[in-house]
């Protein structure tokens, strides 16, 4: 099987063909975790584009993304597989109606299986490997991060009743994570790590360009700089790119082509997701070029 990409260039270039732009760290990270069959932690603020980037890797690749989000007691049946318990118990009482005895090996076979996200991922047999995109493992429990170490280590899962089973090609996984809490060493050590930055001021007005097609450029430069100036306040949660995409379709969807005080403050709540911080933000509007007009005597 040849390689999914050719460089990082090629990485860059098909993942914006899909209209997801990255810069040469995130494609380089990419590409290495496909070439290297390593897992890739992602990790940054929230809104920097960690999710959106493994569903455009599985789009451009044209293979499925397996999706596993994570939260606190996420359990091992939830993550990698369970019994179909229904069919087992309608299976046993069709064999004692027919005056038989179903023993337990019959119960547990691939017949009544039910793959979940980790061992769809293994046993996917389509032409190009799925992407698994483990979704903030950051909120699950510590002990689920143990149950991921011989899926990480090795692409095995290992059913007591059927034996282990092993990707033909191991997926391309990525795992992404707020930092709400700190990840186990033994984790990190599994997975290639890229820390995924704000983008640059001329980037993240690229992204509003292809993201809000509807939005001129007037709009599209001062909203730019508006979303870096507010992302230098004090802030509890500061406007990531998902903010700033939703805050632009907003003012594109009334259609505001330059922006203006009475338009900040009628659409600010896409921006500012705390009262604390519409506070602040709306008390800075004056720093930020936007001052109250005077009142007419």
């Amino acid at each position: 099987m040849g390689a999914l990409f050719a460089d990082a260039e090629d990485v860059r270039r098909r993942l914006a063909g899909v209209g997801h732009l990255v810069d040469e760290g995130t494609a380089t990270a990419l590409y290495l975790a496909s070439v290297l069959d390593r897992p890739l932690l992602l990790e940054g603020e929230p809104g920097v584009g960690k999710t959106s980037a493994a569903k455009a890797l599985a789009e451009a690749l044209d293979t499925p993304l397996i999706r596993l989000q994570c939260y606190e007691g996420l359990t091992a049946g939830e993550a990698l597989y369970e019994w179909n318990y229904q069919r087992q118990l309608l299976a046993v009482r069709l064999t004692e109606a027919r005056g038989e005895h179903l023993a337990d090996a019959d119960l547990f076979t691939e017949e009544f299986l039910l793959d979940r996200p980790l061992l769809r991922a293994v046993r996917y047999a389509g032409p190009q490997p799925p992407v698994l995109l483990i979704d903030e493992i950051d909120r699950a429990d510590d002990e689920f991060e143990a149950l991921l170490f011989e899926f990480l280590g090795e692409w095995t899962i290992t059913i007591p009743e059927l034996g282990t089973f092993a990707a033909v090609r191991p997926p391309v996984v990525v795992l992404t994570s707020n930092r709400s809490r700190e990840l186990h060493d033994a984790l990190r050590r599994r997975c290639l790590y890229h820390w995924i930055d704000f983008p640059t001021p001329e980037r993240a007005a690229e992204i509003l360009r292809r993201s809000v097609p509807a939005a001129g450029e007037p709009l599209i430069a001062s909203a730019t700089e508006f979303i870096g100036r507010v992302r230098a306040l004090d802030l509890d949660k500061a406007p990531g790119m998902a903010e700033a995409i939703d805050w632009v379709s907003a003012l594109a969807a009334l259609r505001v082509s330059r922006l203006t005080r009475p338009d900040l403050v009628r659409t600010l709540s896409a921006v500012a997701k705390s009262p604390d911080d519409r506070t602040a933000v709306t008390g800075a509007l004056g720093e930020l070029g936007y001052p109250e007009e005077a009142r007419r005597p």
